[in-house]
């Protein structure tokens, strides 16, 4: 009961198999989800490589207790 036998070896290793196997649409799957990771990344390091707004953004005016904030 402590030891794996044949058979858990066995259902390990498809298991393994069906989720990185070769042509298998799981590990498509994974790849799709890994490139999608990549290229969240890559986005935002764009964002923190640009300093200021964009060209054709305009803030919204402060109000009067920002620009107070602002003078402080």
């Amino acid at each position: 009961m402590g030891s794996m036998s044949i058979w858990h070896w066995a259902i390990v290793i498809v298991v393994i198999a069906l989720l990185f196997g070769g042509r298998g649409k799981l590990s498509g799957i994974m790849g799709d989800a890994a490139k999608g990771i990549r290229a969240f990344k890559d986005g935002l390091k764009d964002d923190s490589d640009s300093k200021g707004p964009k060209e054709g953004v305009s803030s919204l005016p402060r109000t009067e207790a920002e620009k107070e904030d602002l003078n402080r």
